[in-house]
């Protein structure tokens, strides 16, 4: 299970070399924002270097209709990421068009075909809320969607996308609902965005927190001093796993029934189908 996705720029030795050991479950190598145009022949090359061998290390290329996406692609699939971070994708066009590209390279490089997975930041252009249905059956490559608030406030030309107390204002609480409505709909993982105030541990805890609450499963990172809370966010409480339990355990012991009643509420099958992720979440984490 990734609880966590930590964000690493690509051209930078130092950072590269202290990921691996701070606790993410996942790193992404950013090729796009954090890293300048002049440094990305460069950043490729660590990025190839640092992949070779490693599980669960991503990349975030530049958008698929830029001519720094296919150098990027070119600069690292030879050492066989676990996945590529699609970047400002209007529709699910660019993700299939992307897994086309990934197919050509795979073969090239004798990299098991269709392994290599996708995940879009699916909310980064105004259009892009409009096309999210398109992901459901556009590719068996599709790991999960994501989501991101400050290249669309830039877009619409907003000063800010929180307001004075750190929530997000109507328009991005509406991209997130929007990217983990379109998970569920595409059957994927539904990642949440960052928390950019990293020093801001109590408003990390509780955003992550809300998170999971919310239906997400997992969270990027920008900084290695998120990992920990937004690991710890995403594993179920004991209380939580000690209830899920007992009315999976109801249902089996009343096979035929729709609705029970357990401590006083009646539980239906959404309850159940709600505790049977819990505990798979709960079993993925662990292993």
């Amino acid at each position: 299970m990734n609880r966590s996705f930590l964000f690493v720029p690509a051209d930078s030795e130092r950072k590269l070399q202290k990921a691996g050991g701070v606790g993410a479950d996942a790193l992404i190598l950013d090729l796009e924002d954090s890293v300048a145009a002049g440094a990305r022949p460069e950043a490729r090359v660590l990025a190839r270097e640092y992949l070779a061998g490693k599980d669960n290390v991503w990349v975030r290329i530049n958008p698929i209709d830029t001519g720094d996406a296919q150098a990027d692609l070119d600069g690292v699939m030879p050492s066989a990421p676990t996945g590529i971070m699609l970047p400002k994708p209007t529709s699910a066009a660019a993700a299939i068009e992307l897994a086309d590209r990934l197919s050509v390279l795979e073969a090239k490089h004798g990299i098991d075909a269709g392994s290599t997975r996708i995940l879009p930041l699916c909310t980064e252009t105004p259009e892009a809320l409009f096309t999210l249905n398109s992901y459901i059956g556009a590719t068996d490559r599709l790991m999960g969607l994501t989501w991101g608030a400050e290249d669309l406030s830039a877009a619409v030309g907003a000063a800010t996308n929180r307001d004075e107390n750190g929530n997000w204002l109507p328009t991005y609480e509406m991209a997130r609902s929007f990217c983990l409505l379109a998970a569920a709909a595409a059957e994927v993982a539904a990642i949440d965005t960052v928390f950019t105030d990293f020093k801001n541990a109590d408003g990390l805890r509780r955003y992550a927190s809300n998170a999971r609450r919310d239906g997400f499963s997992g969270m990027l990172a920008i900084h290695p001093a998120q990992v920990e809370t937004i690991n710890a966010a995403f594993v179920p409480t004991a209380e939580e796993l000690e209830r899920a339990t007992r009315i999976v355990e109801l249902f089996e012991t009343n096979p035929g029934e729709g609705a029970i009643g357990l401590d006083g509420e009646m539980i239906d099958r959404p309850h159940l189908l709600q505790a049977r992720r819990l505990l798979d979440m709960a079993q993925n984490v662990e292993t």
